[in-house]
């Protein structure tokens, strides 16, 4: 699988599929823990039907962190290719940043639980994802 960057409005709208945002909380990376993984992974999801993808970057920042205030900002947008026998396949999101101010309780869903580190986390969910996402924030 192979991760690619492309700035803002060179992909069709209507062909982002999912949101991940990279996010702070008093100057530490936020990160998320599902109840049914034993990973962390950054906030994100998939775009809900008929949903503007800054409102579903928006949704699933709340959904995984209870963030209330934060400031958000869309960075890039960025695209998973597969290469295999049976596909070829390249599949689009919106990479986003968010500097949280102040963070609720979680919503109760699919996360457990989050925490802050300096440094990504060692036991990633998306291992080959999401340390490059951070990476292209980092650098924006």
């Amino acid at each position: 699988m192979e991760v690619r960057f492309y700035d803002l409005g060179a992909v069709e709208d209507a062909a982002l599929r999912f949101a991940v945002i990279v996010c702070r909380y008093g100057g530490k990376w936020v990160y998320c823990k599902q109840k049914a993984r034993d990973t962390w992974e950054m906030p994100g999801g998939h775009r809900e039907a008929g949903e503007d993808i800054l409102d579903a970057a928006k949704r699933e920042l709340y959904e995984e962190t209870g963030a209330m205030g934060y400031a958000l900002e869309p960075v890039c947008i960025y695209s998973l290719k597969r290469d295999s026998a049976k596909q070829n396949t390249e599949s689009y999101g919106l990479l986003c940043y968010a500097d949280i101010q102040t963070l609720g309780e979680l919503p109760g869903m699919e996360i457990e639980k989050i925490d802050f580190f300096d440094e990504a986390p060692e036991n990633l969910t998306y291992p080959h994802i999401h340390p490059k996402l951070l990476d292209r924030v980092r650098r924006r």
